[in-house]
């Protein structure tokens, strides 16, 4: 079974660039082939659910990414480029850490007893970078596409048919470390969208990040728009709920460039965080208003 590290350098590989994400998904449903009782849904146009069955009397988990890049080639190659040095990773990370996380998070989630049932989000379109710089890039010249749209159509679908996480944790990358490594944690979506928590949220989402802190004391805490402030947004909408929303960011240099490199102790610390997450959580039901 490949590891994480694996999974990202295949992820890395493949040209999903913004509307193309679904050159990705033949590849993921191969990775999940043969894992028991998961399944793969998929949510137009280019998102996927991915459901692992857990403990049915735990509030489940929502772990996500995006399968999008940024296009920084314009000549429709068939692989990408990629190179693992003695302490990092080097090619197209954003994201492909987030969904190789993801993904090798799923399969440890499908092989363990007591875990909360998880969801994976796999987005399309978290970039905003085709649509403002290059838009001929994109599938009809991104014509009817928003940076965004794939978070907001995940989030929809799973309230529309009952299945409300407990939390969402969204992995991806952040500049924020400039060439050092590091892992942020950004947990206050309601200064990226236009929404005002609640005492709920607030309670939920202060316990979750002292949880976090528990297990990694070393985390920065900071912020940043992007599809994690879109699930706080989305979830914490209308809802008779709070729904706490984090991010989980292993630093990443250059960014938003061929080339970007993270940091292999980075890529094991978020993924022994997420695991510890989710193994330690023991929510029954949602936070209240």
């Amino acid at each position: 079974m490949s590891s994480v590290m694996d999974l990202i350098r295949q992820v890395a590989e493949i040209p999903s660039f913004s509307s193309l994400e679904d050159r990705l998904h033949p590849w993921i449903y191969l990775q999940l082939a043969s894992l028991p009782g998961v399944t793969v849904e998929r949510i137009p146009e280019h998102n996927l659910l991915i459901s692992v069955p857990g403990d049915s009397r735990l509030a489940p988990i929502a772990l996500a990414a995006h399968l999008d890049k940024i296009d920084h080639w314009g000549t429709s190659p068939e692989r990408l480029p990629w190179q693992q040095e003695p302490d990092r990773l080097v090619g197209q990370m954003d994201d492909a850490v987030g969904v190789g996380i993801c993904l090798a998070l799923a399969r440890w989630g499908a092989g363990a007893v007591g875990l909360p049932p998880l969801f994976v989000l796999l987005s399309e379109m978290e970039e905003s970078y085709g649509l403002t710089h290059h838009p001929e890039r994109l599938v009809a010249g991104g014509t009817g596409r928003q940076c965004g749209q794939g978070a907001v159509r995940l989030s929809r679908h799973l309230k529309e048919t009952g299945r409300i996480p407990g939390l969402v944790v969204t992995i991806d990358t952040t500049p924020l470390f400039q060439g050092e490594p590091g892992v942020a944690l950004y947990a206050a979506p309601w200064e990226e969208e236009p929404f005002s928590p609640g005492a709920g949220l607030l309670r939920g989402t202060a316990e979750v990040c002292e949880l976090l802190q528990s297990l990694d004391g070393g985390l920065r805490i900071a912020n940043n728009g992007n599809d994690y402030a879109t699930y706080g947004l989305e979830f914490n909408r209308n809802s008779l709920c709070a729904i706490p929303s984090i991010a989980l960011e292993p630093a990443i240099s250059p960014y938003h460039c061929a080339g970007e490199s993270v940091f292999l102790q980075d890529i094991e610390r978020v993924e022994r965080l997420t695991q510890g997450l989710v193994a330690s959580w023991t929510r029954t039901g949602h936070w209240r208003l």
